[in-house]
């Protein structure tokens, strides 16, 4: 079920980009009185779905969910229509439109995509507001894993800043070394100020890591409730209950818990909890998996998250804010693949894509992901790789500049090219995704 609630939201996802990516397209092509032949949900080699003609247009939705597209009449793109080509060109097509118009049919997409980002974040501000944790308010300093441990942190530092600058939103730490490319971080341990360089090939390591959880907070361990048969239950600890040491080691937090408790499988253990004012002494039974079966509250149980309300008037600047530093922070990502050791082996496919996705259904997240894929399919639209968008575009600037279309012949050749080339790279993407399923 987990897996089909991941599928259904990245289908849908894709569905709303693929549409109105390609509804800038169909706009622009119309107002410049371009005929549209084609608008379709998905491809569809051979069949499709479902169609109906309005008008010139021919509606409908493929059965291969791997994007979609517009056919503009006289225009050389993926569907290589040689035979319309050979016909003298026509008023309504689009290699009979001035230049200046058909470069902006073919930004229209890209266009669509970052205002449907930006209106996303708008309406997401409006119902949401913004909650995120402040750095400072990280009042019990942190937890790491082997990376995090590697990169020089420990459990219980207290972060400062990154390369000597603040970072507001503790969350986006991890982000920040990685697209920063950070040097350094400073942080309190021990009640000591500690600047700590970051090892050289730590950034790659960072980038092909599973997860952001190499850094986290530390916090209390409190019971929130028990596992089937859980020890601790069965033993008398009960909800609400402050887990505080093992024998006679004094544990205020759930890693130093979660680590220790190991030591002691198949074995009983004092377990001292605070139930209000009183402090217990509990004998547990630990079983050889090492674990009492005690789940802990929340970590926003115990930190104070900075809140902010938005009214439409204070939404939409902040939404376009969000949109373009989401674009730059792409842009950088793109820019470690090629300044990171073997970076490329983080890339992937669909796969990657849906698993960015949370398991049950969450509105918040959904348009959130949404929103970042959207600006994620605009910047990737205007590489200058023929068969894209962004290849279009690099060939009517080449004719705006020089004052010379470059002959259909060669925009055949050249549309075969990136075909050819983005079929690899989706190849290569995917085969990554398939690969890390056998590590």
């Amino acid at each position: 079920m987990e897996i089909l609630i991941k599928v259904v939201q990245l289908l849908l996802s894709l569905s709303i980009l693929v549409i109105f990516h390609e509804f800038g397209h169909y706009i622009a092509a119309r107002i410049f009185k371009t005929r549209v032949e084609k608008f379709y949900l998905f491809f569809d080699p051979w069949f499709s779905l479902f169609k109906f003609k309005k008008g010139e247009t021919e509606y409908g939705v493929g059965w291969v969910p791997l994007g979609g597209y517009v056919k503009i009449s006289g225009m050389i793109d993926e569907s290589l229509d040689r035979e319309q080509m050979k016909l003298p060109p026509q008023p309504w097509e689009f290699r009979s439109k001035p230049a200046w118009q058909r470069l902006i049919i073919m930004l229209a997409g890209v266009t669509v995509n970052v205002l449907l980002a930006i209106a996303i974040y708008i309406v997401m501000l409006m119902v949401w507001g913004e909650q995120y944790l402040p750095t400072s308010q990280v009042k019990y300093g942190i937890t790491v894993d082997s990376l995090g441990y590697e990169m020089g942190l420990r459990n219980g530092d207290r972060i400062l800043a990154v390369d000597h600058k603040t970072v507001e939103d503790f969350a986006s730490i991890p982000k920040t070394i990685i697209l920063e490319e950070a040097k350094s971080i400073q942080v309190i341990r021990n009640d000591q100020p500690l600047d700590i360089k970051i090892p050289a090939g730590i950034i790659s390591k960072m980038i092909k890591h599973t997860s952001a959880d190499f850094i986290s907070v530390r916090f209390p361990f409190e019971a929130a409730k028990f596992s089937n048969g859980s020890p601790a239950e069965a033993a008398g600890i009960k909800i609400n209950d402050r887990i505080i040491g093992l024998n006679d080691s004094l544990l205020l937090f759930f890693d130093q818990f979660r680590s220790d408790i190991q030591k002691y499988k198949n074995t009983a253990v004092r377990v001292m909890v605070l139930r209000g004012s009183d402090t217990l002494r509990i004998q547990v039974n630990v079983p050889k998996e090492g674990l009492i079966g005690v789940y802990p509250k929340n970590p926003a149980d115990f930190l104070t998250f900075s809140e902010k309300d938005y009214n439409l008037i204070s939404a939409m600047p902040a939404g376009v804010v969000k949109t373009f530093d989401g674009a730059w922070n792409y842009v950088k990502s793109i820019k470690l693949l090629f300044s990171q050791e073997k970076a490329y082996e983080s890339v992937g496919g669909f796969i990657s894509i849906g698993n960015i996705f949370p398991s049950t259904w969450n509105w918040h997240a959904f348009w959130s992901l949404t929103a970042f894929l959207s600006i994620m399919l605009a910047i990737l639209n205007v590489l200058p790789i023929p068969a894209l968008d962004g290849g279009h575009v690099m060939f009517l600037l080449y004719e705006i500049i020089f004052r010379r279309k470059p002959s259909d012949k060669f925009m055949e050749y050249a549309q075969i090219v990136g075909m050819v080339l983005l079929f690899g790279l989706l190849i290569f993407a995917n085969g990554q995704d398939i690969m890390k399923l056998f590590r």
